[in-house]
């Protein structure tokens, strides 16, 4: 009965768990249009490895050229070299011992110690230039990956998560650096070793070698054909991977909500659920793989036994090519044949989880980066301030518009607020200005210049953004204000500092300035957070500034000293200001309700308390 109650009971808990684990998946898929993948669904490259991929690769590997022909020479060399010792066995068996002439044996000891110094010394100066070779083209790959990252919109980001971008940066790197590094040198070297074994095998007897081959083809059309497999299998799991990447990286950055709303245990399931998908698929890439030694095997002592049983017939039968020297070094060859060959199978399957990573890395370098600048750009520079949306239509996913047909005529220095219901478009409009993301149809000008013609360098050096969310880099106080303006001074900084009163808090910290800050700005408050964004924005000086529910984070009474700096940083500048703290936006110039996708109402405070429509409900609300 015991036993009963128990499997009942863990019977019941098994059931809640996957209850509670589709329920969290399913609040995830409701997010699902917004974000092309996430941690529950596989990224899906319909690219295959194929010519043209391959030429992307040798790209990379041209530029050595000459290091390249030095590795191959000194390949060849040491291929070579290691293939001549059995030539001298042959001699010492055939002649030395049938001669009892130790003179030779002097002479065939000293060959072997040159040979030996000369593989060593050709070994070493390949290993070394391959490793120098290999380092330098994934560096080039991790640099044309990054600079791509920094190219890329807020579209792209916003479709992937986190994790799924920092794995092909990292892992899959990884991979191909362990590749380049190791991997391609050493396919090189057993190809050249087959070939130059091959000749070798061929003076010794060809009908000897065409044994060895017989068993050697239809082995690698096995091999192959399992590669051809391995690699789908690869893709699968390299997936699998990206998955809990990215919700190891999602229950990082929200280790707080997750512990707030109860979600350890959730979250624990969830996890193990997509660990255990990704160990099973990898047990079934083991499983496939190892087929890879026993087919090597059957298929050579297969072609062992028959050139043995050939050798002896040829032997018995007076064939005066085959002795006993011949094939004691033809064994040898053998041995020195199969290695490579054993060697090259492993490489195979390499290959097939390289090709794999290859394609999702490509896949982020041929990105193509929508926002970008145009040919000859015009330089943004003594901006007056005027801006202009003329029937702007704008989408996240098509056929959803968040605005439509917005037309809005700002004069320079106004000071323009945005309100409305979360979801109407108010960031969405000063991210179009910035070229965060451009619009589907209409235009955005600023001083009578499209901002798609206008440089990004000059477009954001002259407008400024505040966030709701800082960031805080991992550096000192100093520095994070510093990067408003890299080239600002010391004194500088500090004066942005006290200008928005920020200077009291940070006067307050171990070390002031030069106070050491985590990541993310760990240890100071949101509001804390919020003021060193403030300063960065100061220091910058742009000539519009859009502050984004930038004093949300903010106590009121340093609100209040704020707005006083504000009005100093504001003066004769324009600017855009999204709020719902209606205290911060009662003395803008206009006030823009954003609703059903475009302008609902519009009209200073007291004019739009007046109409007593919506921004005055939103008003009695607040």
């Amino acid at each position: 009965m015991i036993c009963k109650a128990k499997q009942k009971c863990i019977k019941n808990r098994n059931r809640e768990r996957s209850f509670r684990i589709e329920e969290a998946r399913a609040g995830n898929r409701g997010n699902a249009m917004a974000t092309r993948n996430t941690y529950f669904e596989d990224e899906k490259i319909e690219k295959k490895i194929d010519l043209k991929q391959l030429r992307r690769t040798l790209a990379y590997i041209l530029p050595y050229k000459r290091l390249l022909a030095l590795v191959s020479c000194m390949m060849l060399v040491a291929a070579v070299v290691s293939l001549l010792p059995p030539r001298l066995l042959k001699l010492v068996v055939d002649e030395v011992v049938a001669n009892q002439d130790y003179r030779q044996l002097a002479l065939v000891s000293g060959g072997l110690a040159l040979l030996a110094a000369a593989e060593i010394l050709s070994s070493f100066v390949q290993a070394r230039s391959m490793g120098k070779m290999g380092l330098s083209i994934i560096t080039k790959i991790r640099t044309d990956i990054f600079e791509r990252l920094q190219l890329l919109s807020f579209d792209y980001f916003d479709n992937r998560p986190d994790g799924k971008i920092v794995v092909r940066v990292t892992e899959y790197i990884n991979g191909l650096a362990d590749f380049f590094s190791n991997y391609v040198m050493m396919f090189a070297i057993y190809i050249v070793k087959l070939v130059v074994v091959t000749v070798f095998m061929l003076s010794l007897s060809p009908m000897l070698t065409l044994i060895v081959f017989a068993s050697v083809v239809p082995m690698m059309a096995i091999i192959f054909r399992l590669r051809s497999r391995l690699r789908k299998m690869y893709a699968a799991h390299r997936a699998k991977n990206s998955n809990r990447t990215a919700f190891l990286v999602e229950s990082i950055m929200g280790e707080q909500i997750v512990k707030n709303y109860n979600r350890i245990e959730i979250n624990k399931d969830i996890y193990r659920q997509i660990h255990e998908e990704s160990v099973d698929m990898w047990w079934n890439i083991v499983k496939r793989s190892r087929l890879n030694g026993p087919v090597v095997q059957l298929f050579w002592h297969t072609g062992t036994l028959c050139i043995f049983g050939v050798a002896l017939a040829l032997i018995l039968g007076g064939d005066a090519g085959i002795t006993a020297g011949v094939v004691i070094t033809f064994t040898s060859y053998m041995g020195a044949f199969q290695d490579p060959l054993a060697q090259l199978s492993t490489i195979i399957q390499e290959l097939a989880q390289v090709s794999s990573n290859l394609e999702q890395v490509f896949d982020t370098i041929d990105y193509p980066a929508d926002i970008q600048d145009k040919e000859n750009p015009v330089i943004l520079k003594d901006v007056k301030g005027k801006v202009d949306f003329q029937d702007v239509t704008f989408c996240y996913e098509e056929n959803t518009d968040i605005l439509k047909h917005f037309t809005l005529h700002v004069r320079p220095g106004e000071i323009i607020a945005l309100v409305g219901p979360t979801g109407a478009g108010k960031t969405t409009v000063i991210s179009m200005l910035t070229r965060f993301y451009d619009v589907k149809e209409g235009s955005v000008r600023i001083d009578d210049v499209d901002v798609r013609d206008a440089s990004l360098y000059s477009l954001r050096s002259e407008v400024g953004v505040l966030m709701q969310d800082p960031f805080i880099f991992k550096g000192t106080i100093l520095d994070n204000i510093r990067y408003g303006r890299w080239d600002a001074t010391d004194e500088e900084c500090r004066e942005a500092a006290r200008m928005i009163f920020a200077d009291k808090f940070i006067m307050r910290l171990n070390g002031g300035y030069e106070h050491m800050l985590e990541e993310r700005g760990s240890g100071l408050s949101a509001g804390e957070r919020q003021l060193i964004s403030f300063a960065r924005i100061v220091l910058k000086n742009p000539s519009i500034v859009i502050l984004d529910e930038a004093t949300s984070a903010i106590d009121t009474e340093t609100e209040l000293l704020i707005q006083e700096a504000l009005e100093v940083l504001l003066k004769g500048k324009t600017s855009f200001i999204v709020a719902h703290r209606l205290s911060t936006i009662r003395n803008a110039d206009r006030i823009l309700y954003i609703g059903n996708q475009g302008i609902a109402e519009e009209g200073t405070h007291e004019e739009l308390m007046a109409k007593k429509g919506l921004y005055y409900e939103l008003a009695r609300c607040s």
